[in-house]
């Protein structure tokens, strides 16, 4: 099938605060999973979300991405989007009513599944388990913030998760939503062209992914196993989940744990 083909009939038409162009490079498609991006920087993107096998989806429709300048709703002649912290402290704090405009612009015209979500240090630690449910829904819209944060009323208001890429703080929210988009657009059928990598890779099945090897069979005095090298699918199976449980064990015990535990109650 053509990419002609591919695009056909699936324009999505929807009333928006600026006029659109009549022709654009990448038309709206409705039924594609789609990442809008509010932000004090659109320029960061799509950044590496532009390369490799995410940009050429990208480029090719299997998923899209909109950025939303925060800026353009920030308030007076200089688009002030921050205040000082009410109570006093240091830093900067992203206002409400620039952001309620700013959200209320973005997901107006969003539908079905379609989650709201702010990159900050106090939200839930990014998983696997995450970026597959995300790539389950017909989009997401993420919030990066800056400074010392967001009003609080926003989050309570919209109802906002909040999701860490980490345990540290980062200087704005924009690498972690690349980060966010790349795991999760990499799941989408037909991105990596091979679905069967992202069902034997680290995490998909509770553990850490064993070791590979390729070309040359020897270097530097080092050899790829044997077992690897024998055609036997069978023992080549039980070899990789027996090195995936000792990594696992090894270096991540929390997921481990989790592991066992799921054993247990199965």
């Amino acid at each position: 099938m053509s990419a002609q083909n591919k695009s056909h009939g699936r324009k999505a038409i929807r009333p928006s605060f600026k006029p659109r162009e009549l022709i654009t490079p990448t038309p709206d498609l409705a039924g594609v999973w789609k990442a809008k991006i509010m932000t004090l920087f659109p320029t960061a993107f799509p950044g590496i979300l532009g390369e490799s096998l995410t940009g050429k989806a990208l480029q090719e429709g299997l998923w899209q991405l909109d950025t939303v300048d925060l800026r353009q709703f920030g308030i007076g002649k200089h688009r002030n989007v921050d205040d000082t912290p009410a109570g006093g402290g240091a830093g900067m704090v992203l206002r409400a009513d620039v952001l309620g405009d700013a959200i209320e612009h973005t997901m107006a015209g969003t539908s079905g599944n379609w989650p709201l979500i702010y990159l900050s240090p106090r939200g839930r630690r990014m998983d696997q388990a995450l970026m597959q449910n995300l790539a389950r829904c017909d989009g997401v819209t993420l919030l990066c913030g800056r400074f010392e944060g967001v009003d609080e009323r926003v989050l309570q208001h919209y109802g906002i998760q909040e999701v860490s890429l980490g345990d540290f703080v980062m200087t704005g929210g924009e690498i972690a939503a690349q980060a966010m988009i790349d795991a999760t657009v990499r799941l989408i059928p037909g991105v990596l062209g091979n679905q069967a990598s992202t069902e034997e890779e680290s995490f998909s099945s509770g553990l850490l992914e064993h070791p590979q090897y390729t070309r040359p069979a020897e270097w530097k005095g080092q050899s790829i196993p044997d077992v690897l090298m024998s055609g036997h699918h069978g023992k080549i199976a039980e070899w990789r989940q027996k090195m995936s449980e000792e990594i696992t064990q090894a270096r991540r015990p929390d997921l481990w744990q989790a592991h066992q535990d799921r054993k247990t109650s199965d």
